[in-house]
């Protein structure tokens, strides 16, 4: 079985991108997150501890860097690179049509010798949230555009009611111009699900964050 490492965001798209590569029969050993330079923060504004007990109840273990905006290439180049080292030939992204960042990935992985792996890619954006809701995935929005959506969308579930709303606002369903991000709490992938308890609402940089400060883990 073909060992691979997942790009990691704890959203939706690379949540699914993973699942599907698992279906297709890779081996998925690895979740592949960066975080800002200060080690405490995802892209996203998730808490490094959420994404790593994220990964716990997924059962699959993540691989956290820690990067600076101008060092991005290199610190991706490196860790991959490591990686590589215990046999892993793929990585999978949760990319859907943009062509720049795509292109990106082609000549980074290029470079590193290794397979860049894009389940999602081309695909409709609302068959992949439909068909993300339809596999059995939970998923909360922790961060919006302020300049699109209000602070009142933190929290709420992804689900078809949800979706419908983002339509008729002219939204893209998955979000993937950066209009909400998601965070995954249960389904097929899961061991286990996390149940969010509280969470600060903040506005940085243009975005309303959900800042996860209490959780709990549950069986199943």
């Amino acid at each position: 079985m073909t060992k691979v490492v997942a790009s990691w965001s704890g959203g939706k798209d690379s949540c699914f991108a993973c699942y599907k590569t698992i279906l297709d029969g890779f081996d998925v050993v690895h979740l592949l997150n960066f975080l800002h330079e200060d080690g405490n923060r995802s892209s996203h504004g998730l808490r490094a501890e959420l994404l790593s007990i994220q990964s716990q109840a997924i059962g699959i273990p993540i691989v956290q860097g820690m990067t600076k905006r101008n060092t991005y290439e290199q610190e991706f180049k490196k860790i991959v690179s490591s990686l590589k080292q215990d046999d892993i030939q793929g990585i999978v992204f949760g990319d859907i049509y943009l062509q720049e960042h795509r292109d990106w990935i082609k000549r980074v992985c290029s470079e590193i010798d290794i397979r860049p792996i894009f389940p999602l890619w081309g695909m409709d954006t609302e068959k992949i949230v439909l068909d993300f809701i339809d596999s059995g995935f939970e998923a909360v929005i922790v961060a919006v555009k302020a300049e699109i959506l209000g602070e009142e969308w933190l929290g709420q579930k992804v689900d078809k009611n949800l979706i419908e709303e983002l339509k008729e606002r002219k939204i893209d369903p998955c979000g993937e111009s950066g209009e909400y991000h998601t965070f995954v709490v249960d389904g097929p992938l899961f061991k286990r699900r996390l149940k969010i308890l509280e969470g600060d609402k903040v506005l940085k940089d243009r975005y309303w964050l959900l800042d996860i400060s209490k959780y709990e883990i549950i069986d199943k």
